[in-house]
């Protein structure tokens, strides 16, 4: 048994990038550990939350929810703050992800690798994907985890191509390409997780908050959903694509 560990900057981020490899993992017989970074503090406000209930709260309760079906051994939360999209003031605001000490929150990343002794960890690509500053900073602090640990890293990736096929397929506008984006030349690594997309996708609908069944993400048809879903994407330097996580 080998351990996989995945980072992810909010509560919900896992299942979208990262839940059929997860869910694979453990059908296999491995531990996953699920990291987050913050609680999702700065997310979209829904209006069935209790009163004096706070979003955290109610986005920590759907990340364990998630977990469970997802396969997941272990949760922790680095306790940062959201820090919201790029440019808002929540970015810099104290406590934030975006501000904190790359070498410090990396040491407290690393000392988890170390202590699970984790085969692969997560992160994500350079550009975090979409440009999130939260998504940003876990790829540099996921980055400098795995050098401290010794421990082999994967960036997920999107694949660009089959997104905007999938947003076309549903007659939606898929957003533009963004400058400084990654591109689908440098992805090197494949896991097929169509088995799993069921599963991936009552993860999704864990974090009701955040994904309503009017989203991209909920709202396609079971086709289209397994074009961009079908398969999880990763950046691993100096490996073929038929690397599977060193698990």
């Amino acid at each position: 048994m080998a351990t996989l560990v995945t980072f992810h900057a909010h509560p919900d981020d896992e299942c979208i990038l990262t839940g059929g490899v997860m869910r694979k993992a453990f059908e296999e017989g491995h531990r996953v550990v699920l990291v987050v970074a913050t609680r999702g503090e700065v997310g979209e406000i829904p209006d069935f939350l209790s009163p004096g209930e706070e979003l955290w709260q109610r986005r920590v309760e759907e990340t364990y929810a998630a977990a469970d079906l997802l396969g997941v051994a272990r949760v922790e939360f680095l306790g940062y703050l959201d820090s919201g999209m790029m440019g808002d003031s929540s970015n810099s605001r104290p406590g934030s992800f975006w501000t904190a000490d790359v070498e410090e929150a990396a040491s407290k990343l690393a000392a988890l690798l170390a202590e699970e002794d984790a085969a692969a960890l997560t992160i994500y690509d350079r550009f975090g994907g979409y440009g999130h500053p939260d998504h940003i900073q876990v790829h540099r602090v996921g980055l400098r985890a795995a050098e401290i640990a010794g421990t082999p890293v994967y960036q997920a990736k999107v694949k660009g191509s089959d997104f905007r096929e999938a947003f076309r397929r549903a007659e939606m506008d898929p957003p533009p390409v963004r400058e400084g984006a990654v591109p689908d030349s440098e992805i090197t690594a494949g896991v097929d997780v169509s088995k799993y997309l069921d599963v991936k996708r009552a993860a999704m609908r864990a974090h009701a908050s955040q994904i309503t069944e009017q989203s991209f993400f909920l709202s396609l048809d079971d086709e289209t959903f397994a074009l961009p879903f079908g398969t999880e994407w990763f950046i691993h330097h100096g490996a073929g694509p038929a690397t599977p996580l060193g698990l």
